[in-house]
């Protein structure tokens, strides 16, 4: 009897072992595995918060390019107030401000790290707050941006008010022989109703680009504050 039980006893440690050993195997399988796929979505958020950092970066550089713009379309605008009011004004600075006073700006968003993150899934950033940061800055601000630059019909500057005021304007123009702008002749000869009404556009101009310029400083603030959180979560995430 004792005999049969040792071999009994020897056959169960035998079948515990090759259970033991199955179950470990299966396991360690399962591990590394899950080990593999979560360092496969590390990289992944990583690679995708790169192209979105360096996309937020140049966004910005096309904002500071705006922010020059701007500030030449508001002087271009006082500069033709001006001119309506009679004031003496430089010649040298007509065709400059005669281009931009009532041109409109183009938005550029570099978007191809959030099209990355959208087609990988956007629970590949981990961290919820950050994520959602992202999301609100692409699919809110700047389909806001878009649809006031391409599709709002009061901010084109150019096809609403350029003829009105150019008709009153242009043939004042001054050209040399080879028909180059160089000056206007001044004062402008204008009924007070012209007047006002010049006025009255040249006001809804700037007033329209005021709205634009303090929306992209308001974008630029976000953008800085997400690319300062996304470098903050890489290093974190590196350390």
């Amino acid at each position: 009897m004792k005999l049969k039980s040792r071999i009994k006893f020897k056959k169960w440690n035998k079948y515990l072992f090759e259970f033991l050993s199955i179950f470990l195997a299966v396991t360690l399988a399962f591990l590394l595995d899950r080990w593999n796929d979560e360092r496969k979505n590390n990289i992944a958020e990583n690679k995708i918060l790169k192209e979105i950092y360096n996309g937020l970066e140049r966004d910005s550089l096309d904002i500071a390019n705006d922010e020059q713009y701007f500030k030449i379309a508001f002087r271009g605008l006082n500069y033709f107030s001006d001119i309506i009011d009679g004031k003496t004004i430089k010649n040298d600075s007509l065709v400059m401000f005669y281009y931009l006073f009532s041109r409109e700006n183009i938005v550029v968003q570099n978007k191809s790290g959030y099209e990355s993150l959208k087609s990988k899934g956007l629970e590949t950033i981990k961290s919820d707050s950050l994520r959602s940061k992202i999301i609100n800055l692409y699919e809110v601000d700047y389909e806001l941006a878009r649809k006031f630059n391409e599709e709002h019909s009061e901010y084109k500057f150019m096809p609403n008010y350029f003829h009105r005021i150019n008709q009153f304007i242009a043939p004042n123009f001054k050209y040399d022989t080879t028909y180059n702008l160089v000056g206007i002749k001044l004062p402008l000869v204008l009924k007070k109703t012209e007047r006002n009404l010049l006025k009255s556009y040249l006001w809804k101009i700037g007033v329209g680009k005021s709205d634009r310029y303090r929306a992209s400083q308001n974008r630029k603030k976000k953008i800085g504050n997400l690319r300062k959180e996304i470098k903050e979560y890489l290093n974190t995430r590196n350390e």
